[in-house]
């Protein structure tokens, strides 16, 4: 119940959604009682760790609403928003191309992840829907600090986690294109163009399908040799057309 109330902090969850949560479709008939025993025994959490805190109670902080609890916090009070507020402020300096403080930015906001979403949490369907987008989120965290290194000229710093990446997200577009484009510049056209061929074979027996447009554009710019590609210490050389990268 308390990952519910944080997953949707500053929003009030209603009863019946914390009872399908917990229980599905088919809740005992103490639910509602067991739902405040809940309740009670959070606050008396949140009473020990504001015990320090002047004027803050419990009740101020897990709020009873008509027909359901809001979990009131500031900004900063909790992992989960200083982690978006971070991957925002990363975002937003890679949009400016201060790729330097994008970098930072996004490498903080992924340093907090210790493992996955929730991953000791009994979770019902509003928590299995957050855990998805919290995984796309630092998915594409990673991709722009990616992208950010790369525009900094850091291909040869980012080849080994780019490995890695491609064999756990063997679908993704992005982070191939991502390691096609380091592993050119670090001057090793083969794999490149060996990735490329790997993630082509994969699509069509798994989908059905071919490699974006954009991708084969990649494709073709590294079998000619495109210059293009090549970082030159002037972020922002490489054409959108072919990698929303430098």
């Amino acid at each position: 119940m308390l990952a519910l109330l944080i997953a949707n902090s500053n929003r009030y969850v209603s009863q019946s959604a914390i009872t399908k949560e917990l229980w599905g479709t088919t809740p005992p008939r103490s639910a509602a009682n067991t739902v405040q025993t809940y309740v009670m025994q959070i606050r008396k959490l949140l009473d020990s760790a504001l015990a320090q805190s002047e004027g803050m109670r419990a009740t101020d902080v897990l709020v009873t609403g008509v027909g359901g609890y809001q979990l009131s916090v500031a900004p900063g009070d909790i992992d989960l928003t200083r982690y978006l507020d971070l991957a925002a402020d990363g975002e937003s300096a890679l949009l400016d191309k201060d790729y330097v403080r994008a970098a930072h930015k996004l490498a903080d906001a992924l340093a907090m992840w210790r493992d996955d979403a929730l991953c000791n949490v009994r979770r019902g369907p509003m928590l299995d829907t957050f855990v998805r987008e919290m995984d796309d989120s630092r998915t594409i965290a990673l991709e722009r600090r990616i992208e950010a290194e790369l525009c900094l000229g850091q291909h040869y710093g980012v080849l080994r986690e780019l490995t890695e990446l491609t064999r756990t997200h063997p679908l993704n577009e992005n982070l191939h294109s991502q390691f096609m484009l380091a592993l050119y510049r670090a001057g090793r056209r083969v794999q490149a163009l060996k990735v490329y061929q790997r993630l082509r074979k994969r699509m069509t027996e798994e989908l059905g399908l071919d490699p974006s447009p954009r991708l084969q554009q990649l494709q073709t710019a590294v079998l000619n040799c495109d210059r293009s590609l090549e970082f030159e210490n002037r972020p922002g050389l490489l054409s959108s057309r072919i990698l929303p990268a430098c």
